[in-house]
């Protein structure tokens, strides 16, 4: 689905990607780790377009969007729905107008047709009956669950998630979780995850990519992942103070 070659980033001096290669099998999802400030948001900017490589080439469907004009490049960014950090939604706006923002925007379906879609969209995530609520009316778990609505409801191929469970206590991270595997199946979505939480990496990826000095370094299913000798990705899980990863 999705294919980084040799990608290189530099801000400045600053070299964030260091020809990184990594490939995003359709269907799965792949959990990208690394440390805070490492490239992680650089790498999804990336593969949505946001941000152009200094080299490289990023493929979406085989096609390199690297180049492609503005219009081409948002009928390529039609594939995706995006769940930020914090959800990201309108304050001013309820939770049905929220979900039914792109429908909107992007689509020329009736009012009918996208009340109706935002009802199975928030039915999906376990949020029926919401439509009328105000975002300060909710939980921070209620936020991600109408932000991740939001971000399936043009039905997108791919769904980009950014630290998804930031800010949640354990029990709503569990949720979260388990809402992520769930929607991957029933939509059957090729997910892209930013994670620090190690216990989520484990439980919602089907391959998880351990960036570091701008490259992925390990790459593989979680079980190889935690039989792994690198000894960056054995610092890094284990959460020790001792090792290659320096503490700044």
């Amino acid at each position: 689905m999705i294919k980084l070659v040799d990608i290189h980033k530099s801000f400045g001096t600053q070299k964030v990607l260091d020809g990184l290669n990594l490939t995003i099998e359709a269907g799965k999802t792949t959990v990208i780790i690394g440390r805070s400030g490492g490239g992680k948001s650089v790498l999804l900017k990336h593969i949505i377009g946001l941000i152009k490589p200094d080299r490289g080439q990023v493929l979406v469907d085989e096609t390199d969007i690297i180049g492609l004009s503005e219009k081409n490049l948002n009928e390529v960014r039609k594939k995706f729905g995006m769940l930020f950090q914090e959800a990201a939604l309108f304050d001013s706006m309820n939770v049905g107008e929220n979900v039914a923002f792109p429908l909107r925007e992007q689509t020329k379906l009736k009012e009918e047709e996208i009340r109706r879609t935002v009802a199975e969209r928030l039915k999906a995530v376990g949020l029926s009956g919401v439509e009328g609520k105000m975002p300060s009316e909710l939980s921070g778990g209620m936020r991600k669950r109408v932000g991740l609505a939001r971000a399936i409801a043009l039905h997108p191929q791919i769904v980009l998630f950014d630290e998804p469970t930031t800010g949640l206590d354990p029990i709503m991270t569990e949720a979260v979780n388990q809402l992520i595997v769930d929607t991957q199946q029933s939509f059957n979505l090729t997910c892209v995850v930013i994670s620090h939480d190690i216990q989520s990496i484990f439980r919602i990826g089907h391959k998880i990519a351990m960036l570091y000095e701008g490259r992925i370094i390990e790459y593989g299913t979680p079980e190889e992942i935690r039989a792994s000798d690198n000894p960056v990705m054995k610092q890094f899980l284990s959460g020790s103070v001792d090792g290659p990863i320096k503490v700044i």
